[in-house]
C-alpha cells in the first residue's frame, strides 16, 4: 500500500516556523493501529488523517503516542492541503470529528480561519507541584477538561521558562499545561504549551489550547478580537476572535515537503 504524505508548517509565514504537521489524505479509513504507527514513525506533534464523506471530511489526529480529541494546527494544515494541493473549489471546508463534532475552515483575509468550540476554563487551586515543575511563581490557575492554565508574572517569564517535563508527566500525565501572560508588545496575550503525557514536551503552536485561552483573555481584556503569540522556539502568531460558544483562530501555512508512505 502506498499513501501520500505532506508535511505542512501551520501558523507561520515561512517554513521552519510555526507548528509542523504530517498530513495523510485517505480514500478510505485504514486500521487505527496503522495510523498510530505512522504517527509514531513521523515523530511530529500530530499526524492528521481525513476521508471525504457526504457532509465534508471525517478527520482524526494522532500524536506519536495516542489519538487526541482536537488539534488546531493539524486541521489548518489539512485545510491548506485541500485548498492548495487538492484544489477544491469551495471557500469553506467542513470537518467532522468523532470526538469533537463539526469543525470548519474557510479562506479569509488573514489566511485560513478555524471555527472551533469555545472551552472557557474555570478557576481552580494551583496544584502543589506546579510551581516547582515550572520553576516560577504561578499567580492564578484555571482548568477546562484536558487543559490547565497557569498565569505567570509577565511575557518574559513565559519566554524564559524551562520546565521539569518529568515532574509534569509524573504529576499530571492527562493534563496539557498552558502557561500564559498578558502580551507586552505585538500580542494581546502570550503562551506556551506542554504535554509530555502524550509525547509532546512542548508544542510549537497549539490551536486547541487557544480554544481555552481566547474566551479566557477576552473576558480579562474586555475585547473580542485578539492577537496571540505562542512563544516556542519556532513561534507562531494566531489571530483570534471570541464568538460566544465558538472561537475563530486564523493563520497561514506553508508546505515543507510531499512524498509517499510505503507499507
Amino acid at each position: 500500500m502506498t499513501l501520500p504524505i505532506y508535511q505542512i508548517d501551520a501558523f507561520c509565514e515561512n517554513i521552519f516556523e510555526g507548528n509542523p504537521a504530517a498530513v495523510v489524505p485517505l480514500k478510505e479509513w485504514i486500521a487505527d493501529d496503522l495510523m498510530q504507527s505512522i504517527a509514531m514513525e513521523n515523530n511530529l506533534a500530530e499526524t492528521v488523517f481525513f476521508v471525504s464523506s457526504e457532509k465534508g471530511y471525517q478527520i482524526r489526529w494522532f500524536t506519536p503516542e495516542t489519538e487526541i480529541r482536537l488539534c488546531g494546527h493539524a486541521t489548518l494544515a489539512a485545510a491548506h492541503y485541500l485548498f492548495y494541493h487538492a484544489k477544491i473549489v469551495s471557500e469553506k471546508i467542513t470537518f467532522i470529528s468523532h470526538l469533537s463534532g463539526e469543525l470548519s475552515v474557510e479562506k479569509v483575509e488573514k489566511g485560513l480561519r478555524l471555527n472551533f468550540p469555545s472551552q472557557k476554563p474555570n478557576k481552580v487551586s494551583t496544584p502543589t507541584y506546579l510551581e516547582e515543575a515550572l520553576g516560577c511563581k504561578v499567580y492564578d490557575c484555571f482548568e477546562n477538561g484536558m487543559f490547565l492554565v497557569a498565569h505567570l508574572e509577565n511575557e518574559e517569564t513565559v519566554a524564559k521558562l524551562s520546565p521539569n517535563f518529568n515532574m509534569i508527566n509524573e504529576q499530571s500525565p492527562d493534563l496539557g499545561i498552558i502557561v500564559t501572560a498578558k502580551g507586552e508588545q505585538d500580542a494581546d496575550f502570550v503562551s506556551r504549551f506542554f504535554h509530555p503525557g502524550i509525547g509532546i514536551n512542548e508544542d510549537p503552536v497549539t490551536g486547541s489550547a487557544h480554544t481555552v485561552l481566547i474566551p479566557h483573555w477576552a473576558e480579562i481584556l474586555e475585547k473580542k478580537v485578539l492577537t496571540a503569540h505562542q512563544l516556542s522556539k519556532r513561534g507562531g502568531i494566531l489571530f483570534c476572535e471570541d464568538k460566544g460558544d465558538r472561537v475563530h483562530i486564523s493563520g497561514t501555512a506553508k508546505t515543507y515537503l510531499k512524498g509517499e508512505i510505503y507499507i
